[in-house]
């Protein structure tokens, strides 16, 4: 009796706070900054983004690596908009070709994770030629973290073979409203 119980009580909170995920979060693309510091090793051709619809906006980045990068690092960091851009939680430097070899970084996981359908970098080292970014859009139910409501800004920075190539902020918005939910 006491199982049926708590298994009534469980399906009753479960309809009465029913989310759907979808309806309740905005998800968004906000600005997108690339700037290459070594045109002779890496070139942007594009990065942009395209407003589909009002709660979609697709990035676009097209760049190329000049010469075969085997050893590189990214820095990346979150900010969350307070005043002006503040760190937030994560500050990681990372070794991407170990990572795609070995999935050890859950951060760069999680980020990976999201722009990998949209994308031709899915190899290991060495990275040469086009890097190719196309339609990615940020879908929430991918994110696999709870973010508080604000406006948030991913600044990575590119090492190749121990020297600073380029950059690459993503700001982005992320809107969790409940009460649209029900």
């Amino acid at each position: 009796m006491r199982f049926q119980l708590i298994i009534c009580a469980v399906f009753g909170l479960f309809l009465a706070f029913r989310i759907t995920i979808n309806d309740a979060v905005i998800f968004k693309f906000t600005n997108a900054v690339c700037e290459s510091y070594n045109q002779s090793w890496f070139v942007f051709h594009n990065c942009r983004l395209k407003a589909v619809s009002r709660s979609k906006v697709f990035f676009n980045m097209n760049g190329t690596i000049l010469h075969p990068a085997n050893d590189i690092k990214i820095h990346m960091r979150i900010f969350k908009k307070a005043n002006g851009y503040k760190p937030w939680l994560f500050d990681v430097t990372c070794d991407a070709c170990l990572h795609l070899r070995k999935r050890n970084t859950p951060f760069l996981s999680i980020v990976y994770g999201l722009f990998k359908p949209y994308t031709n970098i899915n190899h290991t080292c060495p990275y040469v030629g086009p890097q190719i970014i196309t339609d990615f859009y940020l879908r929430p139910e991918l994110l696999r973290l709870p973010f508080p409501t604000g406006d948030y800004m991913l600044s990575m920075q590119w090492i190749f073979d121990k020297k600073l190539q380029f950059d690459t902020n993503i700001s982005f918005t992320y809107v969790e409203d409940l009460i649209k939910s029900k």
